[in-house]
């Protein structure tokens, strides 16, 4: 790989974070709150690129520029001067470098789905306990995200929720009896780290229900608990009214955890 090729792999790469940055894919990989940082990245790639490719060009120039001259003075071959040849800067790198298209490839090919049920099912809950929870409105009905009504169902005891109508977004997870949960991937910086967090469905629950599809279950509180069959934590259980399938949300991750 030389320089040439390194530039052109350098701005691709920069072109498609930029590009991911500034559309929804971005959201598949790392939180919203990094977009700054993966534009940022980005235009750096490419400016480092077109510094590359202008150094080099202007590396070969001098280097034309001198033998030229070398050409034209031979009396400067007496003197056992050493001048540049093309060849004294066209520095290639190893081979392995290559393995920088992969991600590129991949970022342009493949547009990888969030993670979904297969991976929530082998993945115990990771329900946190937060540090407090901000006041609710005081009348009409709740949306909450999974982490936090099950945050709030589990470790506020449903202080606030008793009662109240109660809207949750997520996607259905069967485990190996058919128990149906609603589930969220929460994740502290990307993808690679997404942890699911699980509420348990009970009530009136639509008579098939599809994994990965996602769900707008309609309930209320209800004090009853099972335990994750991964590592027994916590899992609050949400007595469904109504239930309405929709579609898969820009942002598929639930980031309530880092609010």
């Amino acid at each position: 790989m030389n320089r040439h090729a390194q530039s052109a792999v350098m701005f691709l790469l920069g072109a498609t974070l930029l590009h991911a940055g500034s559309t929804d894919l971005y959201l598949r990989y790392v939180k919203a709150g990094l977009r700054p940082l993966l534009l940022l990245s980005g235009a750096v790639l490419i400016a480092a690129a077109l510094a590359t490719l202008w150094y080099e060009r202007r590396t070969a120039t001098h280097t034309d520029h001198a033998n030229h001259t070398d050409h034209a003075t031979p009396a400067a071959h007496d003197d056992h001067t050493d001048h540049a040849t093309p060849d004294d800067h066209n520095h290639r790198e190893p081979r392995v470098s290559w393995l920088l298209v992969l991600p590129l490839l991949a970022l342009v090919l493949v547009a990888p789905p969030a993670l979904g049920s297969y991976s929530a099912m082998r993945s115990g809950t990771a329900l946190q306990q937060a540090y407090g929870y901000e006041d609710l409105p005081a009348t009409g009905p709740l949306r909450l995200g999974v982490a936090d009504y099950a945050g709030r169902a589990v470790y506020d005891h449903g202080r606030e929720l008793g009662g109240r109508q109660i809207k949750v977004t997520g996607f259905i997870a069967l485990d190996a009896s058919g128990r149906p949960y609603l589930v969220r991937m929460a994740l502290n910086c990307c993808a690679a780290d997404a942890q699911p967090v699980k509420i348990a469905l009970t009530g009136k629950i639509p008579p098939v229900l599809r994994p990965d599809a996602w769900l707008e279950a309609t309930g209320t509180y209800t004090p009853e608990r099972t335990k994750d069959p991964v590592n027994n934590g916590p899992i609050p259980y949400l007595k469904v009214t109504s239930a309405r399938p929709v579609s898969t949300p820009a942002d598929p991750y639930d980031e309530t955890w880092n609010n």
